[in-house]
């Protein structure tokens, strides 16, 4: 009962935004029914709400899959005749050309200030010190995104009237106490295991707000400071000379079914329990694939020809036959069922060509791709790509055993380079940018450059949620690119505030140019 009313809180939260963030658990329980001392109980329970609650905005395909991927230069929601028009909603979002009542954009903005508001809450309950220091950095994870994507945070203190509006942090006032809690929480936070929100998910979350410290400021033409970066490298030595995180054996172990047993890169992962407790990594499966595929896809997202350029033959994160894992699915002839996907499909079973629901017609991926397909060919056109393996073993339900990545030694390593080469340690970062490359079967760069780090950071972190923030970090995210040719608006930079939530709430001002 006590899960079902969390839920029911959080979803009264989306429908209500933030104008009224009540904290009486929608009447299902009362302060004494949570209990207070830390002994656990239902307050393990809250917890628990908010690592179900964080889910949405990082896993459903709606979200920041759309918002962080589908803005840069990797993911693409093309219409295909009367199929994934969503009236333009997708196009925009390629095209930089959304408004503040976009619905993707109003919902994140809901679904992250709920997971703030359940950890808030939470906090009133006398929660343990660990307890508190994980709700507090699930807090500050949704906040960073926020902070991120909108440069606002609506915030309350936890037992603080209910009648009065929530207050807003923006700027740099923002970014001062994202990473002020985080410093805060990091002693209380367990060392592990990495399914829970732990010390070193902490580093790397300082790490990534001190090395966007600069775009933060200034987005439009981003600047970083020497010791902002030398906290990164810092940060970074201290999680990778720990000795608990490696490569694993197959990249894409890191994202399989099992990932957080088979391997030792993760750092901080969501808990999907097959057949009982999982998200929506599942949507990045059915998102692309053609419904003639198995496991069953909606045949719409697809990457950009310019985007699987970048990926030598050799390189290993380009796709790859992962083993199935499923004897009745051995794919025969070794097909490439994982990473970017293109030409003939195959069926895993038989090993049979598969066609598409145009009699006769080959199901063969094409590299073209429109913004707008027509024509008979519009359910083959676009590269379709996903790294997270199928688990074929849970297929048909939406519980699978795919922890959803958060964080992972390979990020910590290219961000240490990054900021190697923003303070002229070049020749270090292309040790690291190359020990990553090797493992990775892609052969040496003779150089890194700002440039083809960008480009590292695009192969090795595809469709993990970062896009947007590297290419707005380096200057490059209102550039033209396939298929959008002129340079966007610099309001773009910033997502609107959805239009509901400043009616609601005046301390809340509109993004500038919307």
């Amino acid at each position: 009962m006590l899960k079902k009313s969390i839920t029911i809180l959080c979803f009264s939260l989306v429908l209500a935004s933030c104008t009224k963030l009540n904290e009486d658990l929608n009447g299902q329980l009362t302060f004494d029914q949570v209990g207070s001392g830390g002994s656990g109980g239902n307050v393990d329970a809250l917890l628990n709400g908010v690592y179900n609650n964080i889910r949405v905005p990082f896993q459903n395909h709606e979200n920041i899959y759309c918002l962080w991927e589908m803005t840069g230069d990797a993911l693409l929601g093309p219409t295909r005749g009367p199929d994934w028009d969503d009236n333009g909603q997708l196009r925009v979002l390629y095209g930089h050309s959304w408004t503040p009542d976009h619905p993707f954009i109003r919902n994140l903005f809901n679904n992250l200030n709920g997971v703030v508001f359940g950890a808030t809450d939470l906090l009133r309950f006398s929660p343990s010190p660990q307890q508190q220091a994980e709700a507090r950095f699930l807090r500050a994870m949704a906040q960073f995104m926020i902070y991120d994507g909108f440069d606002q945070l609506p915030f309350r203190e936890p037992g603080s009237d209910e009648l009065l509006l929530p207050e807003v942090r923006k700027g740099i006032d923002a970014f001062s106490y994202i990473v002020e809690e985080i410093n805060d929480v990091l002693p209380d936070l367990p060392d592990g295991p990495i399914t829970k929100a732990n010390k070193d998910a902490a580093r790397v979350l300082l790490m990534k707000c001190y090395l966007n410290k600069g775009a933060f400021a200034n987005r439009a033409a981003p600047t970083f400071d020497a010791a902002d970066m030398q906290q990164v490298i810092t940060l970074a030595d201290q999680i990778i000379n720990s000795g608990k995180y490696s490569f694993s054996a197959n990249y894409f172990d890191n994202f399989a079914p099992a990932n957080t047993t088979i391997g030792k890169e993760n750092i901080w992962v969501q808990e999907s329990i097959a057949g009982s407790d999982a998200g929506e990594i599942r949507s990045r499966w059915h998102s692309g694939i053609h419904y003639n595929q198995e496991p069953g896809g909606w045949n719409g997202f697809t990457t950009l020809s310019d985007f699987y350029g970048k990926f030598e033959a050799t390189d290993i994160r380009r796709g790859m036959a992962y083993p199935t894992g499923d004897a009745t699915r051995p794919n025969p002839g070794n097909r490439t069922n994982v990473g970017f996907l293109v030409g003939q499909q195959y069926d895993m079973k038989t090993g049979a060509a598969l066609q598409s629901r145009v009699q006769g017609e080959a199901l063969a991926y094409t590299p073209e791709i429109k913004l707008v397909e027509t024509g008979a060919n519009l359910e083959v056109t676009g590269i379709r790509v996903f790294k997270y393996p199928v688990d074929w073993t849970h297929l048909g339900t939406q519980n699978i055993g795919n922890d959803f990545v958060y964080f992972r030694l390979a990020d910590v390593m290219l961000m240490k380079a990054e900021a190697l080469v923003r303070t002229n340690g070049a020749a270090a970062a292309l040790t690291i940018v190359n020990a990553i490359r090797a493992n990775r079967g892609a052969t040496p760069l003779a150089s890194v450059t700002l440039d083809n780090l960008l480009d590292e950071r695009a192969r090795e972190l595809y469709l993990e949620g970062w896009r947007r923030q590297d290419l707005i970090r380096f200057g490059k995210f209102l550039g033209p690119k396939q298929l959008k040719p002129e340079e966007s608006d610099p309001k773009f930079l910033l997502f609107p505030i959805p239009s509901q939530q400043i009616a609601a709430n005046p301390n809340l001002s509109q993004n500038p140019g919307y």
